[in-house]
């Protein structure tokens, strides 16, 4: 009896002894993946939520859906102001119209006419008043009339000139200035009503949807939050004494809970600085238990597996 308690405490022994060694060639943490919150660009409010908690999503996918009433006006304004400015810099590339200038071209033909008229009748008064048949007053008045209609032939030729030449090239930079503008007003505008439908920025699952309908939003505040990816990564922390033996690249088993065989998974990011006390700070025996956080990618076979799951590494 004695010799079989012994062998039974001999074995336990080993047993312990086998799970401790067991456990120190483990990095223990947990299924994760990347967690996507896409944010509120200004207050407005919730309208739908097309797409239930705990979905898969697509990229472009709709999540929610902001009310755009006001931003769809400031839209219209802005595809307004563009279509006003359009028009401006087409009216001056193109110039004067030919009817337009047909009448410059009738207005300095009748500003001649005028003149002539007027200078017929200055040289009447002028001879009538050297015969004392005409005062000094009409006489001044004849010639002002005569000045008037120099000047207004003077004007009617410079419009004509004008219309004939064209638009500056001053004022058409300017107009295209203008235009290119409101094209930028507009295009700010259109993001920002795009911004009020919010999409899926990555494949994955929808995990929270923070609103309710009809709750006014802040600012800056989560909308959605999607896990990103189709698998999840295990996220272990990495015992000190392995730390050099871990690279990128390299290939681990990973332990789940709930399944019985392990998962072949890939090292895609190891820290170089320990989570928690630096190791220079420590002794010889008390750097031993320093960790390393590391993420080891699953294969997209393993891409049903929840996240939040414990998970264990086998240390190489």
């Amino acid at each position: 009896m004695v010799t079989v308690r012994i062998l039974i405490l001999i074995f336990c022994f080993l047993t312990l002894m086998a799970c401790d060694s067991g456990s120190k060639s483990m990095a223990l943490g947990s299924l994760e993946r990347q967690r996507i919150a896409l944010t509120a660009t200004t207050n407005e409010v919730v309208v739908s939520l097309p797409v239930a908690q705990g979905s898969v999503v697509t990229k472009g996918t709709v999540l929610v859906q902001l009310d755009d009433t006001q931003q769809r006006a400031h839209v219209a304004k802005a595809l307004a102001d563009v279509a006003q400015a359009t028009a401006n810099y087409e009216k001056l590339l193109k110039g004067a119209r030919e009817e337009e200038i047909a009448a410059a071209r009738a207005k300095v033909s009748g500003a001649k006419a005028t003149l002539q008229e007027s200078e017929a009748n200055y040289r009447r008064i002028a001879s009538m008043a050297k015969d004392n048949l005409a005062s000094q007053s009409d006489l001044d008045r004849a010639l002002a009339n005569r000045d008037s209609g120099v000047a207004s032939l003077e004007s009617a030729q410079e419009q004509l000139r004008e219309l004939v030449a064209g638009s500056r090239e001053e004022d058409i930079r300017f107009a295209l200035a203008n235009l290119d503008a409101t094209e930028a007003v507009l295009l700010g505008e259109q993001n920002k009503l795009d911004d009020l439908t919010i999409r899926a920025t990555r494949d994955g699952i929808l995990d929270n949807l923070p609103w309710n309908l009809g709750e006014r939003v802040t600012q800056g505040s989560p909308l959605a939050v999607v896990l990103a990816g189709k698998a999840p990564f295990a996220r272990v922390y990495v015992p000190e004494p392995y730390r050099v033996k871990v690279s990128v690249g390299d290939v681990l088993l990973v332990h789940v809970d709930g399944i019985d065989n392990p998962i072949k998974g890939k090292v895609r990011w190891i820290s170089n600085e320990p989570a928690f006390t630096p190791y220079y700070a420590l002794n010889q025996e008390e750097r031993a238990r320093l960790m390393y956080l590391a993420e080891v990618q699953l294969p997209d076979s393993s891409a049903s597996l929840p996240s939040g799951v414990p998970a264990q590494v086998e240390m190489p």
